[in-house]
């Protein structure tokens, strides 16, 4: 029962990273939103979730971890109820902000609670392979639980959903969940400060790129000060006693390669959910329902990936899955970046999806095995806060280099495609573009396709950064196939 209290609020949280996006041409049109300034609403929760994560492990560390779990639920629980209410975009993006502030305080907890929970070896094996397919499958799962909202009631029931959930986890925890002991400490507000705000105007930058172009000011003047800020907080973190990034947890090899890993591989999971869900219900003509049934498989393979790994890699070790698994992830986006306008979902779709998730639910539990491993007890909050931290920042920060790789290449293929429309449109045709300024089928397919083709190269690229890293960075030594088998004596 407390492994099904602690997956349920991490299925919660992640789920409302993608269950958003099933709505986003709702949204769209509801808020007025553009194309590329659209990814806010994914941003806006993502970067604040990455932001605070480490914050928010520490929390769980110094207060106590089932009290700060539970704060950081009714967070969440809040700003759904809030994003849902929105009637404008900058009332729905503070939600959404809101909302990773939520997150970013329960999710860490929630990852540092199976360790205190859980006896080191098999037991805790299947327990972190059950959170590890919730973490990865729980993307798939929100773009179906989006498709039934969307389809049967209307975009804000995604966010109104969180509330009766995150009350039930709430009322569950303290029966299930015993608190876990506080350790001496203090929270590092200057770090989490510095770093949230320099990936706000690193990833703002991009953005901002992808619509005005590299030489606006405005971008130019983002990527100065972000630079500024993490230059920042590096230093707050070299001078603080207990900073909210132990540098020295990088000092292992295997925990800076995994951190590597995340990151790439975040940015690759997220493009592809993102442009996808663009592609099936703007090209392909799906319904929200049947863009989230589209996804569905997605979850199921992930659960095979990650119910195959944790089974091995007691006997095997975590390297040849996190190999093997970013060079599916690989595969399957270099499949995917032969989409067209003529592309079907059996055809084009579900095969390459499939071969990513495989390689994703392979990735998830050795990451986070490995993560975690030889880790302090004192520290397991921090240890986990980073690896959520770094798939969080890694997915705002790849999302973003993804959309502006989309609105580069967009905006070239616009060029063809007007020439086209003004030798080929009819009166009734043009006359939409002058009401709507969207181009119509099919010369607004082709820009969108271009564009979606261009950024799965770019997350491709992403994933084969990450299969170098597991390659060259990554070993397995003896004892941590020992810890792994149940063997090893708990780290004290």
């Amino acid at each position: 029962m407390a492994l099904l209290v602690i997956a349920s609020c991490q299925l919660m949280v992640v789920l409302d990273i993608t269950i958003v996006n099933i709505a986003l041409p709702h949204i769209q049109r509801s808020l007025d939103f553009s194309t590329t300034s659209l990814s806010w609403v994914v941003n806006a929760y993502t970067l604040t979730f990455g932001g605070l994560l480490l914050l928010g492990g520490r929390m769980g560390d110094i207060l106590g971890r089932r009290r700060v779990f539970i704060f950081g639920v009714l967070l969440f629980v809040l700003a759904s109820l809030l994003g849902g209410l929105s009637q404008n975009s900058w009332e729905l993006l503070a939600a959404r902000a809101l909302q990773g502030v939520g997150g970013a305080i329960a999710s860490p907890t929630s990852l540092a609670l199976i360790s205190t929970t859980f006896r080191e070896g098999p037991e805790r094996n299947r327990a972190f392979g059950v959170f590890a397919a919730v973490s990865a499958g729980g993307g798939a799962i929100g773009l179906l639980a989006g498709g039934m909202l969307v389809e049967w009631l209307n975009w804000r029931w995604v966010l109104f959903v969180n509330v009766p959930i995150g009350l039930l986890i709430v009322l569950a925890t303290p029966r299930y969940i015993r608190e876990s002991e506080r350790h001496a400490g203090h929270f590092d507000i200057a770090g989490a400060l510095t770093s949230t705000v320099g990936m706000v105007l690193l990833v703002y930058g991009f953005i901002r790129a992808a619509q005005d172009g590299w030489r606006d000011p405005l971008t130019l003047g983002s990527f100065g000060a972000a630079v500024v800020f993490l230059i920042l907080f590096v230093l707050v973190e070299q001078r603080s006693r207990q900073p909210i990034t132990p540098l020295h947890m990088f000092a292992d090899r295997n925990r800076a390669g995994t951190y590597g890993i995340m990151l790439s591989l975040a940015a690759a999971i997220f493009g592809m959910f993102f442009f996808l869900t663009l592609f099936v219900q703007d090209v392909l003509d799906f319904s929200p329902l049947q863009a989230g049934l589209a996804f569905l498989p997605v979850s199921a393979v992930i659960a095979v990936g990650a119910g195959l790994a944790s089974q091995l890699l007691p006997k095997y070790g975590p390297k040849p899955f996190m190999v093997t698994g970013a060079l599916l992830a690989a595969a399957g986006l270099g499949w995917l970046t032969l989409t067209d306008v003529d592309s079907t979902y059996l055809g084009s779709i579900l095969g390459p999806m499939l071969v990513f998730s495989l390689g994703m639910g392979m990735e998830f539990v050795s990451l986070t095995l490995m993560a975690l491993s030889n880790v302090t007890v004192q520290e397991t909050g921090a240890a986990s806060g980073l690896l959520n931290a770094t798939q969080q920042v890694g997915g705002s920060l790849g999302l973003s280099i993804l959309v502006t790789t989309f609105g580069t290449a967009s905006r070239n293929e616009a060029e063809k495609q007007m020439a086209a429309f003004r030798a080929e449109a009819t009166p009734a045709e043009r006359l939409s573009f002058q009401r709507t300024g969207q181009l119509p089928s099919p010369w607004g397919d082709e820009i969108l396709t271009s564009g979606v083709s261009a950024a799965f190269v770019a997350a491709a690229i992403f994933t084969a950064i990450a299969a170098v890293i597991a390659l060259v960075v990554i070993q397995v030594r003896p004892s941590d196939l020992e810890r792994l088998q149940g063997g090893g004596m708990p780290t004290p």
